[in-house]
């Protein structure tokens, strides 16, 4: 068994209202579940795509008091349109993830919601490639992952590619650890995340 896999993805956007009603109706989708992060002054919105794969939309909550550290995924430095900022990979052994992985991941992180629990690690900022295009990593401490919790969206993910002049650092760390085809990691000028759908408005791309 693979020591990581792909749980999830993470679309970063300014306004969670504004910013999930424009994905919905790009990709022809719904969001209908959503909730809070205290600790990070965050909330989303999700969705499942299958039986082992969720999507996520997220954004800082207006409303919640700021943290005294970073909030994940670069939050506080975002800006512009919706875009996919990050992918999150879970974990059955965070200790044995962590030891495989560059040491830039902070501590993780212990969260609670309704019935489900959980610990997140994100990498530091500041540290160069792994900071931005890096995975966080998820164990989840509980019996339900929350994809048998989501309604299906009809959302299949056919393709996960990173882009960046770097990128090969990364797939030398992160591939052996993954199953076969879990994302490509393609050597590009321009460094971004892309995601290659197929749903309810045919094949579609996000990035």
């Amino acid at each position: 068994m693979a020591l990581l896999n792909l749980d999830h993805l993470a679309v970063s956007v300014e306004t969670l209202s504004q910013g999930a009603a424009q994905i919905e109706t790009q990709l022809g989708i719904s969001l209908p579940v959503g909730g809070d992060h205290p600790l990070m002054g965050t909330h989303n919105r999700l969705t499942g795509m299958g039986p082992e794969l969720y999507f996520e939309v997220i954004a800082i909550n207006p409303d919640a008091p700021a943290p005294k550290f970073d909030r994940w995924f670069n939050l506080d430095r975002f800006s512009g349109r919706p875009r996919l900022t990050n992918w999150i990979l879970n974990t059955s052994d965070m200790g044995a993830a962590l030891d495989a992985l560059p040491d830039i991941y902070h501590p993780p992180l212990e969260l609670t919601r309704d019935d489900l629990r959980w610990r997140m690690a994100v990498p530091k900022q500041g540290q160069g490639l792994w900071s931005i295009w890096g995975p966080a990593v998820i164990q989840w401490d509980c019996a339900t992952h929350p994809t048998q919790m989501l309604p299906d969206c009809g959302l299949r993910l056919s393709r996960l590619t990173l882009h960046h002049p770097d990128a090969i650092e990364l797939a030398e760390t992160l591939a052996p650890l993954m199953p076969r085809d879990t994302a490509q990691f393609v050597a590009d000028d321009t460094a971004k995340l892309v995601a290659t759908f197929n749903g309810p408005n045919g094949e579609m791309r996000l990035e």
